[in-house]
């Protein structure tokens, strides 16, 4: 028998359990305390979030898992990883599919981005809303990146995502995944040449300490998402959901002013840490990976459109 962890206390409070896998300083983290101070305001003190950060219930993937079955109501996934449990969120990954950052979060905070959040439904999950993870860029130990021909024979960690081993392997590299935790040890020991994350993540999990170039190409914009537990959600009463979502919306806002933020101080404090950080020319991985962009295309009618709607929202 499966015990919910969205229950009633003596005092009638509604518990929700919140788990995910960053460390307490991260902007993501940050947002969601934020989302629980809102949500036990507008409550009443009603709600209550309760956080377990740096994976102390597990992995995203066991978190999704776990969200699944409702043992846990809430977490934070990259986009990357819910491409294995539904494809239709391949479409995150698709390279250089946003011109800039207005483009991407006009998609987010729009009818694609809610049509995405509600297609969780198919997974057992709902999505509330999306965090910003910034743009993913590579960094190596000893090769800098300044053309993909840089990445020939390199092994480059990347997450459990069909889409990124794709993009790794036809930029030349050797796509190779490893769990967030174990990429410090995996670069200091060669198991991997390099890595591609955004540049809050390689300066709060002090990767730089052993990769020493940072080669920003933007090859793509991975938010994150936060979902809870679709048994969860139909367990609130309207009045509960209302009140969740309306801080989770709050809480995006507040993270991307912190996302902002933590970007400029990473790259300003990477680079007195002696990390050479390089602006390739994007051209040449633009075209590398145009083959990709036709799979994506061919390989579903939905994932097509939605690709083909995101697009159509740049002259928008």
């Amino acid at each position: 028998m499966v015990l919910f962890s969205c229950s009633r206390s003596d005092e009638d409070v509604t518990v929700l359990k919140l788990g995910h896998g960053l460390d307490s300083t991260h902007p993501v983290h940050l947002a969601m305390e934020y989302m629980a101070e809102r949500t036990r305001e507008y409550s009443e003190g009603n709600i209550r979030i309760d956080i377990y950060p740096g994976q102390q219930l597990g992995t995203e993937r066991e978190l999704l898992e776990l969200l699944q079955i409702g043992s846990v109501d809430i977490t934070k996934v990259s986009s990357s990883v819910i491409e294995g449990f539904d494809p239709i969120y391949k479409v995150f990954s698709v390279p250089f599919l946003f011109a800039d950052e207005e483009h991407r979060f006009n998609v987010w905070d729009g009818e694609i981005g809610r049509d995405l959040l509600d297609a969780g439904e198919r997974i057992r999950l709902m999505g509330l809303t999306y965090y910003d993870a910034g743009t993913r860029s590579f960094y190596t130990k000893e090769t800098p990146i300044n053309h993909p021909d840089d990445l020939t024979g390199l092994r480059i960690r990347v997450q459990e995502s069909p889409a990124s081993i794709q993009m790794v392997n036809l930029l030349g590299g050797s796509a190779t995944p490893i769990s967030w935790g174990e990429i410090y040890t995996a670069l200091q020991q060669g198991i991997v040449d390099g890595a591609e994350n955004n540049p809050p993540s390689f300066h709060l999990s002090r990767h730089y300490e052993v990769a020493r170039y940072y080669s920003i190409n933007e090859h793509t914009a991975v938010p994150d998402i936060l979902y809870i537990s679709l048994s969860t959600w139909n367990r609130l009463t309207e009045t509960e959901q209302e009140i969740v979502q309306r801080a989770a919306n709050e809480s995006a806002m507040y993270q991307r002013q912190l996302w902002r933020e933590a970007t400029e101080l990473a790259i300003k404090e990477v680079e007195e840490a002696g990390v050479e950080v390089l602006y390739p020319d994007k051209e040449p991985f633009i075209e590398r990976l145009a083959p990709l962009y036709r799979v994506y295309m061919d390989e579903s009618e939905e994932l097509k459109r939605y690709i083909e709607r995101i697009q159509e929202l740049t002259d928008g």
